[in-house]
């Protein structure tokens, strides 16, 4: 099993968590579809407030797409399935609270998640990076998520260095995509401990804030992910290539900030 769920009926707490260690939780189509589900049956479930999201093992939060796994496309080239859009809770209208918990790595497609959650806990173990430029793909989903949360030059310093730099959990904090930093190995007790507090007041009030919260950034939201499948369409290098740079990739130092 690729993802698994885990709800406290005591504190109206449910944990999720991204069960694929041995691809550092990297999300294929099975796991894509779980987490639809999962924020879809949430939506229905009274006992459930609040959500905390982590990925298993300690070495990665999530890794994005699993690049060993195949995702069919169309052969129209106005058209690209993408497996990830519909993995955040948001793109399944749930609006009750979800705390992201990061351990180790966090990178490329894991912004789809963490873009969707109400805030971040990570411990010092965390980093973040965007990889896609790197291997000859346009960041835009990831772009467009992160721009919602860390000053434009941090975005676009993430974005364009690709694999040659990584986030620190402290640099994380320091910029405002990160809430809480725990010791290593803590994110998840710190942020089930954050989730049981909101998961105790009424929850209409709490769905009502997080409604009002993103309502404030929706609509440049929308507008910039309206611009993504077609800046995709136009920057991304033939998968062939991006194939030939992601098996080419080496030693190579990364500076981390």
């Amino acid at each position: 099993m690729s993802l698994r769920t885990e709800t406290d009926h005591g504190s109206g707490v449910a944990l999720v968590t991204l069960d694929r260690p041995e691809r550092l939780n990297a999300i294929d189509p099975e796991t894509a579809a779980g987490l639809a589900a999962a924020w879809r049956a949430f939506r229905y479930d009274d006992e459930v407030r609040a959500v905390v999201l982590t990925g298993a093992g300690g070495r990665a939060f999530c890794t994005g797409i699993d690049r060993s796994a195949e995702v069919p496309q169309p052969s129209s080239p106005y058209t690209i399935d993408d497996p990830l859009l519909a993995i955040g809770p948001k793109a399944n209208d749930l609006w009750k609270p979800v705390i992201a918990a990061v351990e180790g790595m966090a990178c490329g497609g894991a912004f789809y998640l963490l873009g969707e959650s109400e805030f971040v806990v990570a411990s010092e173990a965390a980093t973040f990076f965007d990889p896609h430029t790197t291997y000859g793909m346009v960041s835009a989903y990831e772009a467009i998520a992160m721009a919602q949360r860390m000053p434009f030059g941090e975005v676009a310093r993430m974005s364009l260095m690709g694999t040659a730099e990584r986030i620190t959990a402290r640099r994380a904090y320091e910029i405002g995509l990160v809430g809480e930093v725990t010791a290593p190995g803590d994110a998840v007790a710190a942020a089930l401990r954050s989730a049981e507090v909101i998961a105790s007041y009424p929850t209409e009030a709490v769905q009502g804030t997080v409604r009002a919260v993103w309502s404030a950034k929706e609509a440049a939201r929308a507008q910039a992910l309206a611009h993504a499948p077609h800046l995709i369409a136009l920057g991304n290098l033939p998968p062939e290539r991006q194939t030939e740079l992601f098996q080419g990739r080496g030693g190579g130092g990364f500076r981390l900030r």
